[in-house]
């Protein structure tokens, strides 16, 4: 295990009707006026807005609305918002929805605190620890971005898709009803669901050795989301496999999963390249290149493959063979996929990426790393382009 700092001030409220004291919580925080931002019109028709509007006015606050957010949040809309909020002397941003509407979010708020193009934050010309003051109400179980530090955001020119991370984007509170999510279709709880996974996936194979005990957290997170999602796609209405993803998706990626070791994201940036390029939805793109990336990168450390396949998957164990029981683990993984509805390849995603568009794409990808991505094996170029050919 190795030397780590871990920071997760995020008051979290989390239950039924828990989103009738976001009022509450901005006055305490000593808001005034409130951005309510958020996506199309589900939380018009659902009622959910006329809930948070009575909440912030019982508080006795001030609030303006800007919908309009898309899955791979734009810079458009972001820079949009912060016109908004300075022409309305906002003080306080309360995203409602999922991963896109809270980075949109965070989008703002580092526009309302900093004077330099948001460009160059996320093209890494620039760096701040100043931020406008936000919480959040989640109404989906994905991204984690409600407890976490970082932000993603599709910058339009050249369709890049970047991230910027840093600890004073994590919200002040998240507010978390789990009765939220029930509505969700079913293709959006398994990329979320599957999201989640990724995010404790990504952190739990490493190289760093004597790291058992995340390693078990870990994996019991994986394995209730596991089965969680397996019943929220069939009975949309379970609140219990419901709340477990929710507050999974935060414990996921809040940073608590990759204290005291080095993880990998690679397979996050190679899917931001396919979100960028072909717009898809984060989760499903994930589970399109997970397979690949494994099978291409396992034998740096098949032993760490094979305890996840053991421990994660339940798959039997081959002593004589660890790099079959490695194999076995990234099949179930792919099993599990398609058992909730989610793709294990660009096909199965609904794209056929030419050969110019995937060095196109790992071209983007590695720039965006200076060169390469990923700490399990380090990745070039070339190597992305292999992991988008093998996921054809």
């Amino acid at each position: 295990m190795i030397n780590f700092e871990f920071y997760s001030p995020t008051k979290v409220i989390f239950g039924k009707g828990a989103e009738a004291q976001a009022g509450k919580e901005i006055k305490a925080l000593g808001g005034h006026k409130v951005l309510v931002h958020f996506g199309g019109s589900h939380l018009k028709k659902s009622g959910v807005l006329d809930r948070i509007h009575a909440s912030l006015a019982d508080a006795g606050l001030e609030y303006v609305d800007l919908g309009g957010v898309v899955p791979n949040p734009r810079l458009g809309l972001v820079k949009e918002g912060i016109r908004l909020c300075k022409e309305e002397k906002v003080d306080f941003l309360l995203p409602v929805g999922g991963g896109s509407v809270i980075d949109s979010a965070k989008g703002i708020a580092y526009g309302l605190a900093n004077d330099f193009p948001l460009e160059d934050l996320l093209l890494g010309k620039a760096a701040t620890d100043k931020i406008a003051p936000l919480g959040c109400i989640s109404t989906i179980a994905a991204a984690g971005s409600e407890t976490s530090n970082s932000m993603v955001i599709t910058i339009e020119d050249g369709m890049l898709k970047r991230a910027y991370n840093h600890d004073c984007a994590r919200p002040k509170f998240a507010i978390m009803n789990p009765e939220l999510t029930c509505t969700l279709p079913v293709y959006q709880t398994a990329s979320g669901a599957s999201d989640i996974m990724m995010h404790t996936m990504e952190r739990y194979f490493t190289n760093t050795t004597d790291v058992d005990l995340i390693d078990r957290m870990g994996e019991g997170l994986l394995v209730a989301v596991r089965e969680a999602a397996k019943t929220a796609v069939k009975e949309p209405d379970n609140y219990e496999a419901r709340a477990t993803l929710m507050w999974a998706g935060s414990l996921s990626h809040n940073g608590l999963t990759g204290t005291g070791r080095v993880g990998d994201f690679a397979s996050h940036k190679i899917e931001h390249e396919l979100g960028g390029m072909f717009d898809v939805a984060h989760g499903a793109g994930l589970c399109a290149v997970w397979g690949s990336w494994a099978r291409y990168v396992y034998r740096e450390n098949p032993a760490r493959f094979a305890q996840f396949a053991v421990r994660v998957f339940d798959v039997a164990e081959n002593f004589h063979d660890v790099e079959a029981t490695a194999l076995k683990g990234i099949e179930a993984w792919e099993d599990w996929c398609r058992s909730i509805g989610m793709p294990v390849n660009l096909r199965e995603l609904g794209i056929t990426p030419t050969d110019a568009q995937i060095e196109e794409m790992a071209e983007k990808c590695a720039a965006a790393g200076n060169g390469h991505v990923g700490f399990f094996k380090t990745l070039y170029k070339e190597d992305i382009m292999k992991i988008y050919e093998m996921a054809k």
